[in-house]
């Protein structure tokens, strides 16, 4: 899937060449516009003919671009080049947003009146991104050490200072600004090209990140969705005086390294057998959530390896008998390698420790919410849902349950009955929050393992 991201990018980049340089038609449309002496950013003035035209190309060049930056996957210490950029997709999108009101190098007339605040936001977003696209190839050329990076570069910020120079001499600005524009273009199109040579590194196969404190009988815990090994550290110090407690990070989660392929019914409870002690030694299991059902494939699947069960305010299957639909299980084949990428790491920085206090209503101590993998693994699990309760009901129909314990914490009034009642196992009704059950339901925990 890395190989066809940077496809995706590079062709993204290609885009953005392509609609930025879109000013060359308006050569030949917009006579109005002074070929020498005019800004390109004139061919999108309010007042000329095309102006729709090349407001439209402008916006979508810059989108195209930020689609390019978001769809990279991260790479070493490349990201200030790539902020970089984006920033100049983003300033392209804004001013093809707010045109000029006129052309203002080409008809005197333009600026004898009052100009609205669009003109003046065009001006200052015009102004940014030149400095913003120099800016994200000399940080980048920097980083790839190459001779045909360095020379646009060097062409990019030789074209600005001249533009700048002749716009204060009131000649000849554009002409600088029109070879600075087809450099850049070309820069974009050099980025693609090396994007579609680049060795993609195949990732060496990790284990998952587990930690194991105490002595004595064996209990493995396993998160509900999107939980890490810290959220368990009160149960587990609590348990670890009598126990060996075992806790782990699913993929991508935690400090597990992110697996290439989505999660599976199957895939979680074979994850469950290697954790567990080999047989004839038992595990007693405790499982919050959705991790109830990979607890209870376990069960069914190696049951002379459980020696009982503690399900912590379990999720309820999800109704009818359909699973993941194909586009959900496309995108669950993307997301191991979308959370890899730019526009991940930048989605999780500003949503991910915001999300994990208000659904466990602490702070991310470890800033493990903020990485792009744990936001696409999470999304991943919500999606795998359907097919792990259509692989549950299998497994229920082909597998019976072995005769050990089960004790079922729930935090309402109406849950839990039925699964208790398959499960032949004990209901413990607790007074607390759904979302934050097993951070504040220690002691019962403690007592029911």
């Amino acid at each position: 899937m890395e190989r066809r991201l940077y496809v995706l990018a590079a062709s993204a980049f290609i885009v953005t060449a392509v609609l930025y340089s879109a000013w060359i038609t308006g050569q030949f449309t917009t006579p109005a516009v002074d070929r020498a002496h005019g800004y390109v950013s004139e061919l999108a003035a309010r007042d000329q003919p095309w102006t729709r035209l090349f407001r439209t190309s402008d916006a979508l060049a810059g989108l195209a671009c930020l689609a390019g930056v978001a769809l990279m996957p991260r790479a070493g210490r490349e990201w200030p080049g790539w902020l970089a950029l984006a920033a100049f997709g983003a300033l392209t999108t804004a001013g093809g947003l707010f045109p000029l009101d006129c052309a203002a190098l080409s008809s005197p007339a333009c600026g004898r009146g009052p100009l609205t605040p669009a003109h003046h936001a065009h001006v200052v977003t015009g102004l940014l991104a030149a400095v913003a696209a120099p800016a994200a190839m000399a940080l980048l050329a920097a980083r790839w050490r190459t001779w045909p990076a360095w020379v646009l570069t060097g062409l990019t910020v030789a074209s600005t200072l001249v533009t700048a120079a002749a716009l204060a001499a009131g000649h000849l600005a554009g002409l600088a600004q029109r070879f600075q524009l087809l450099v850049v273009a070309a820069w974009l199109v050099y980025a693609a090209l090396r994007l579609l040579v680049a060795d993609v590194p195949v990732p060496a196969p990790a284990l998952p990140h587990v930690v194991r404190q105490g002595r004595g009988p064996a209990v493995l815990i396993a998160g509900g969705p999107s939980a890490a090994w810290c959220h368990w550290d009160g149960v587990a110090r609590e348990l670890a005086r009598t126990r060996t407690v075992i806790r782990f990070d699913r993929p991508g989660l935690g400090l597990s390294p992110a697996s290439p392929v989505p999660p599976t019914l199957h895939g979680e409870a074979a994850r469950l057998a290697a954790l567990a002690p080999e047989h004839p030694e038992r595990v007693t299991v405790v499982a919050h959530r959705a991790a109830a059902w990979h607890a209870e494939a376990f069960a069914r699947l190696h049951p002379l390896r459980v020696s009982a069960l503690v399900l912590v305010d379990p999720a309820a299957a999800p109704r009818g008998r359909r699973g993941t639909s194909s586009p959900g299980r496309a995108l669950g084949r993307w997301l191991p390698a979308l959370g890899g990428t730019w526009g991940a790491a930048a989605l999780a920085r500003l949503t991910g420790p915001a999300l994990h206090r208000l659904l466990c209503g602490t702070a991310d101590a470890h800033g493990l919410y903020s990485q792009g993998r744990v936001l696409a693994a999470a999304v991943g699990e919500w999606l795998a849902r359907r097919d792990m309760a259509a692989d549950l009901r299998l497994i229920r129909a082909e597998h019976a349950f072995p005769d050990v314990p089960v004790t079922v914490l729930v935090s309402g009034r109406a849950r839990g009955a039925r699964l208790v009642e398959e499960l032949n196992g004990r209901l413990v009704r607790l007074p607390v929050t759904r979302l934050r059950v097993h951070l504040n339901v220690l002691p019962a925990i403690a007592d029911a393992v």
